[in-house]
């Protein structure tokens, strides 16, 4: 599953690359292809983590704070009110000390699932806000063709039902293997589908019609 899962973010990967040559992508989503690039590095030092059996606690506690942050600054640039952009900005702030301070002093040298909650309702609530301000637009969207659409709906799914799993993740340890095999796959499915969703996202703005006539033309 996890090959599959690495293949799946490569592939990932490989469509954000093409926000690099669409004219009218906004230039805060052209940080996905080094995103990804982070993302691909660190699945591949967890799993050998894993095959020398090494804790990955500090590894993943690190990057998921860092993927709540940078979720958060992309669905910050894709709302409009001012209002709701200084809430992010504050949480942006105020997130990492939180994670900080967990790490140190409340749950050391484990995975920091409290805090690792808290991003979830963050970017969750933050992912709602998006569609509500797409609902109270006076102004026709063409949602098939926004990427933040995509991008908000594959982090409004995968936190959504992520939150209940990885934020029990640590009282889940004392479950039998199979169990916990079975959770794991379930949140590998859940990560296939947002790196889908996301792919989507990437690819949703390229014109395959037009370039399709002018080939056969």
């Amino acid at each position: 599953m996890n090959i599959l899962f690495l293949i799946i973010e490569v592939i990932c990967f490989l469509a954000s690359i093409t926000l690099y040559f669409q004219a009218s992508i906004p230039q805060y989503l052209k940080t996905f292809p080094p995103y990804m690039l982070i993302t691909i590095a660190v699945e591949i030092t967890g799993m050998q983590f894993m095959k020398y059996k090494i804790d990955m606690s500090l590894l993943f506690t690190i990057f998921t704070a860092f993927e709540f942050e940078y979720y958060l600054l992309i669905i910050r640039y894709s709302i409009y009110k001012p209002k709701a952009k200084t809430a992010i900005s504050w949480a942006l702030a105020i997130y990492p000390l939180l994670v900080l301070i967990n790490m140190l002093y409340i749950q050391p040298g484990k995975f920091h699932t409290i805090t690792y909650s808290l991003g979830c309702l963050l970017v969750v609530a933050a992912c709602i806000y998006y569609f509500f301000e797409i609902f109270q637009s006076k102004h026709s969207v063409n949602l098939i063709k926004e990427p933040p659409f995509w991008i908000c709906s594959g982090l409004l799914f995968f936190y959504c039902c992520t939150f209940p799993l990885i934020g029990l993740w640590n009282q889940l340890s004392g479950l039998s293997h199979i169990i916990l095999k079975n959770l794991n796959a379930i949140l590998q499915l859940l990560n296939i589908l947002l790196y889908s969703l996301f792919s989507i996202a990437f690819l949703c703005r390229l014109r395959f019609g037009k370039s399709l006539q002018k080939n056969v033309s």
